[in-house]
């Protein structure tokens, strides 16, 4: 059998060639910075992070091959479970728990392998590889394509090698010698992870919370609105060829250059995406205001879907204090106004979604 064993992190100068470089990283580091800045004139950062972390949960399982949506999930989440299987919404559920849980222990546990398997564990708790030692790093070998590792695309380090291959990746997130900039080693970092997919399952996903978690603390991103997913699923084929390309002809430089253009079209839609719910947030009160024929109490339901945008009457009623009638009636008069449209064709158990803000944050998935 033939594997890979990756030599340990920073590559070396000549095959990074960082000045040809400086265009894409001055356009990523700009576009991150905008998304940083717009993220303190939201109403509420935590709503936006919570809807985005959903919608990065969805992007990246369906990389991994599941099939369900933002709307599955946040329907399961308000517990209108109708839709994709349930394995797969479970599946992006516990992306979304093992996201938070990551920036959660990250104030009080470095960026470590340790922090790394703790999310893992919480990444496989329930899906189809609870059963393939969720937290523990692989004691067998792994392959990518083809049935065996002697038919296999791409063959990992063998578990002699793992231990060491893990500590070098672990010394590279904390290292301050090579003067690298945070945003390109992030980049390497994602690449070194996949090359040594050190679990059995789950490693895709992990590979690219890691570049959201090592930008939190080292690159200055103080909310954690940069998540990758979409760009990697929409230019999925040119991205794995690109990691292969690295592995075989240390074309890191190119890698990069994928890697940058990235961040800048991802910071880029997010940033639009916020000011757009910032925008439609603001246009719907002032409608509710002018138009409602219950204005005090649709304001007030309004708030509530703008955190849960999928809704029974009994969750409104628990996040408003307003009474079941007055949520209906209010409910009617929303739906009046085009803003909110009923989700299950139901008399009973009905849910309730904000048409508009859905739309805007299901975009792509």
């Amino acid at each position: 059998m033939r594997a890979f064993v990756p030599d340990a992190l920073p590559p070396s100068p000549s095959s990074l060639d960082l000045v040809s470089l400086l265009g894409p990283l001055t356009s990523a580091e700009r576009a991150l910075g905008r998304l940083d800045g717009i993220t303190l004139l939201l109403p509420s950062q935590d709503l936006f992070l919570y809807m985005y972390a959903r919608k990065e949960a969805v992007l990246s399982s369906q990389i991994e091959g599941t099939q369900s949506t933002l709307a599955d999930l946040l329907r399961f989440e308000s517990e209108a479970q109708a839709g994709a299987p349930f394995h797969d919404v479970r599946e992006v559920s516990d992306y979304v728990d093992a996201m938070m849980y990551g920036l959660e222990r990250l104030r009080a546990l470095p960026l470590s392998l340790r922090l790394v398997r703790e999310m893992h564990a919480r990444l496989l708790q329930g899906g189809r590889g609870s059963a393939l030692d969720p937290g523990e790093f692989r004691r067998s070998q792994n392959w990518l394509g083809g049935t065996r590792p002697g038919n296999a695309q791409f063959v990992p380090p063998p578990v002699t090698e793992l231990g060491r291959c893990l500590g070098d990746l672990e010394a590279f997130m904390h290292e301050d010698v090579s003067g690298l900039p945070p945003l390109a080693k992030a980049g390497l970092l994602h690449v070194q992870f996949e090359t040594i997919h050190p679990f059995l399952d789950g490693n895709g996903r992990m590979g690219r919370l890691l570049v959201t978690l090592y930008l939190c603390v080292h690159g200055g991103l103080t909310s954690p609105l940069l998540y990758l997913s979409l760009y990697l699923k929409t230019h999925r084929a040119e991205y794995y060829r690109l990691l292969q390309d690295v592995r075989e002809r240390g074309a890191w430089r190119e890698w990069l250059a994928f890697f940058l253009r990235g961040v800048e079209e991802t910071a880029t839609q997010a940033f639009t995406a916020a000011t757009r719910i910032v925008q439609l947030f603001d246009d719907d009160r002032t409608r509710i205001t002018a138009e409602s024929e219950r204005a005090g109490s649709a304001l007030r339901v309004h708030a509530g879907l703008q955190r849960h945008p999928f809704s029974t009457t009994a969750q409104l009623v628990a996040a408003t204090g307003l009474s079941a009638p007055t949520i209906n009636a209010t409910l009617a008069d929303l739906m009046r106004l085009g803003m909110v449209e009923e989700v299950t064709g139901r008399q009973r158990g009905r849910v309730f979604g904000y048409r508009e803000y859905l739309a805007i944050l299901g975009e792509g998935t």
